[in-house]
């Protein structure tokens, strides 16, 4: 045993004698693909407009290849030519490139070098798609640090959800989170949004909720709209949110467009995260309300072979929507947002209904401040809406003061932690109109 101790110790020193000198590996770059796009739009300016939908300046790994980007681009888009000459006055005080090459001798020899411009598009992809790796490099190493120096709050959850929102913002980069847009973009889509309001049933600008006082008074549900749906207990808040969401889910209509994504034409896939009732409880209100049986005779058996026929009936056309439901109780903000943008990223998402606000968590235990609380989840709520470009309906208890007035219409004070719900949200105070809630008392009322 001795000697074979001997033997591994001199084995590893060995090796350590031969082992080779230390390497490091570099980010991925292709610096030739960046000179050759750089040299194609000075070549041909139009070369610009096959790239600059997704292309921007930080991905080009070479700084300078950044800034040059990034000057052809605005001359270009302010309608003047960009050639080595018209571009070298605004690289005249630059540090030059080496003892041998200035930075306006460098833009003509990317000139002279650029081959053809039918390929430019194939470079802008290859720099893009590098500038991605690079990325996710930033992350993977953030992640092991972080994993290993965690701070005891720190948890490992918590880490997961914070990795999962990173990648999914890196992953949605080319829809959203472009930072600043001009206001020639917003007014596109603007009338976009008019377009489609124009051509869809009901000329609604957002999707249609399926009741149309409803959508007189909010013209459809926007998008990146947080909504608070408010009432007390028992009197038809869920009963109203299912049947909304229904009505979305049940007239989708989606095409594919030219990326092979599918858009939506009308209607909606929705999500629906029902902290309060399991999955099955809130399907059966859905069935009972559409084929207009007691949910209490489905639940004890109560009912006859016809009405059963009925039910299979409603049940096969209802399964054929696309209508999520997350039944996982007592969820923070933050598992919320990761969970609806792994939806969206699968499935797609266009409305996303939370049944209700005071049963979601924040992300700091033990601090006993619940309006604080309820702050940190409406902003985050408000946050996901626009992340995500979808609208949000959150339902919330009103406080029991209503009760003690003569005058029982509900008024935003009456909201719980009023002040922070109505920090997260638009504030447009819509009463519904007394049908719109007797019709949902009585179906809450009947699928009790």
């Amino acid at each position: 045993m001795a000697n074979s101790a001997v033997l591994l110790t001199e084995k590893l020193k060995q090796a350590a004698s031969a082992t080779e000198p230390l390497t490091f590996r570099q980010a991925p770059h292709n610096l030739e693909a960046e000179q050759a796009l750089l040299g194609a739009v000075l070549v041909n300016n139009e070369s610009l407009d096959r790239v600059s939908g997704f292309l921007s300046p930080n991905h080009f790994f070479d700084p300078l290849h950044g800034r040059i980007y990034e000057t052809l681009a605005a001359l270009i888009h302010a309608g003047k030519t960009a050639t080595p000459v018209t571009v070298k006055t605004f690289f005249e005080n630059t540090d030059p490139i080496d003892a041998h090459m200035s930075v306006p001798q460098y833009l003509g020899r990317l000139a002279a070098n650029a081959t053809t411009i039918i390929n430019a598009a194939e470079y802008g992809r290859t720099i893009y798609d590098l500038a991605t790796r690079r990325s996710l490099i930033v992350i993977g190493e953030d992640l092991v640090n972080t994993a290993y120096d965690s701070a005891v709050d720190h948890p490992p959850k918590a880490q997961i959800e914070e990795a999962e929102s990173r990648l999914y913002t890196l992953a949605e980069a080319n829809k959203y989170g472009q930072g600043f847009e001009s206001f020639q973009s917003a007014l596109t889509h603007a009338i976009t949004m008019a377009n489609a309001a124009f051509q869809r049933s009901g000329h609604l600008s957002g999707a249609s909720t399926g009741l149309s006082d409803l959508d007189n008074k909010l013209g459809g549900l926007q998008r990146s709209d947080l909504i608070i749906l408010a009432g007390r207990p028992s009197m038809g808040k869920t009963a109203l949110a299912t049947n909304i969401a229904y009505n979305v889910a049940k007239a989708y209509k989606g095409e594919r467009a030219a990326d092979g994504s599918m858009e939506t034409v009308d209607g909606g896939i929705v999500g629906f995260f029902s902290l309060e009732m399991s999955s099955e409880q809130l399907a059966t209100r859905i069935l009972a309300e559409q084929a207009e049986i007691s949910s209490e005779k489905i639940r004890r058996g109560m009912i006859d072979e016809q009405e059963f026929r009925k039910l299979s009936e409603v049940a096969a056309e209802m399964s054929r929507i696309p209508l999520f439901i997350d039944q996982t109780g007592g969820i923070t903000i933050a598992q919320l947002s990761a969970r609806a943008r792994k939806l969206k990223r699968q499935h797609g998402l266009d409305l996303l209904v939370v049944d209700y606000l005071q049963l979601l968590a924040g992300s700091k235990k033990g601090d006993g401040n619940r309006v604080q609380e309820i702050t940190e989840i409406t902003t985050g709520l408000k946050a996901l809406a626009k992340e995500l470009v979808v609208p949000i309906i959150a339902l919330s208890q009103l406080s029991r003061q209503v009760e003690n007035r003569d005058d029982k219409r509900p008024q935003l004070s009456d909201l719980r932690e009023s002040g922070s719900i109505r920090a997260g949200r638009r504030r447009r105070d819509v009463r519904l109109p007394r049908r719109i809630l007797h019709r949902a008392y009585q179906t809450c009322r009947r699928n009790a």
